[in-house]
């Protein structure tokens, strides 16, 4: 009997049914997926920016595509893409994987449901992000978004109880300011190239919509984090089914509501060339990629990514487009943000 007790006392903290703000303890997956995930992060975070924004370059009295529809497609990619995979791990057994997806998903609806908040949040975050790049050029758009982190880690002390070191909160205080240089009214020198071109940007909603896009994507990170990682009681494939599922249902709700008349017009895929499809492809890979890069990564690992993607996307963007100069502001302000992401990640 004393044993069984302390056996139960043993095991009791890998009782499921018990609360426990742990994560749960997986078997290593190794370096190496580690290090894919950073590396598939980092050229997935530059290339959809760099895209997007080419994308959106369309000669006058053209048809542009429609940033919402991009959204729902790439969420239909996701749920296809996420279905493929939970058929894989069924043995390729249609009935068996049918059963998982009513038994996980559809009969499950307390464990489905609270993917809802977060699906919202990304649904939003997806379009106020297509919102901003139009707005800004995308190197400061990058720099902008790393406001993230000090959301992310805010949403942490508050939801599952993180502690932040005083190193960190000296770091989430540099991002701050370097955040602050880069949107610093520009400097124009005559000779220089006139960064924004005047027609249709306004550098300040683009600010307040990357401001939101980071409350966004420091809340629904957080949480969804603490689905998959904390007492995890179904598979990253079943949590992505089901954010895929409630994204494209908020995402056809932001089109409607956007841009149903423009639609009844042109059609759904209009102004779609070869390019607009690889920015669905970006955008339907990424939110693989980052679900992956959650469970695998650490912060250290996503610090470096988000870093290496700033520099990347500079680069990219001062050597492709007209309407990005980098002045003294933009330089410092960048420079700090990058050593402010490594300091907070160590």
């Amino acid at each position: 009997m004393a044993n069984n007790v302390t056996r139960r006392k043993t095991n009791h903290a890998g009782d499921r049914s018990v609360p426990d703000d742990r994560p749960v303890q997986k078997p290593s997956t190794g370096i190496s997926m580690r290090y894919v995930s950073l590396v598939c992060l980092t050229l997935q975070t530059t290339s959809i920016i760099i895209t997007y924004s080419y994308s959106r370059k369309m000669p006058q009295g053209s048809t542009k595509y429609l940033s919402s529809t991009v959204v729902v497609i790439a969420e239909i990619l996701k749920l296809l893409f996420c279905t493929c995979v939970i058929f894989k791990d069924s043995g390729c057994n249609f009935t068996r994987c049918s059963n998982i997806i009513k038994e996980e998903i559809i009969f499950n609806f307390g464990e489905s449901v609270k993917v809802l908040i977060p699906a919202s949040l990304y649904a939003l975050q997806n379009n106020l992000a297509f919102y901003a790049l139009t707005n800004l050029d995308p190197a400061s758009y990058q720099v902008a978004y790393q406001l993230k982190i000090l959301t992310t880690a805010l949403f942490s002390v508050f939801l599952v109880k993180k502690a932040i070191k005083t190193r960190q909160w000296f770091a989430l205080f540099l991002l701050f300011i370097g955040v602050s240089l880069v949107q610093l009214p520009q400097d124009y020198d005559r000779g220089s190239r006139s960064i924004e071109s005047s027609e249709n940007k306004n550098r300040l909603l683009g600010l307040l919509a990357v401001i939101a896009c980071c409350l966004s994507s420091g809340f629904s990170g957080v949480y969804f984090e603490r689905l998959i990682k904390f007492k995890a009681k179904q598979s990253l494939w079943i949590r992505n089914f089901q954010l895929a599922a409630f994204c494209l249902l908020m995402s056809l709700v932001a089109v409607v509501y956007q841009d149903l008349a423009t639609i009844q017009k042109g059609g759904f895929l209009q102004g779609y060339t070869t390019l607009t499809w690889t920015v669905v492809f970006l955008q339907a890979f990424g939110g693989l990629v980052v679900a992956s890069v959650v469970k695998h990564a650490d912060n250290i690992l996503k610090g470096f990514a988000t870093s290496i993607s700033i520099i990347l996307s500079t680069l990219l963007s001062y050597l492709l487009f007209e309407d990005f100069n980098p002045t003294t502001n933009f330089c410092v302000g960048a420079s700090i943000v990058i050593v402010s992401t490594i300091m907070y990640s160590f």
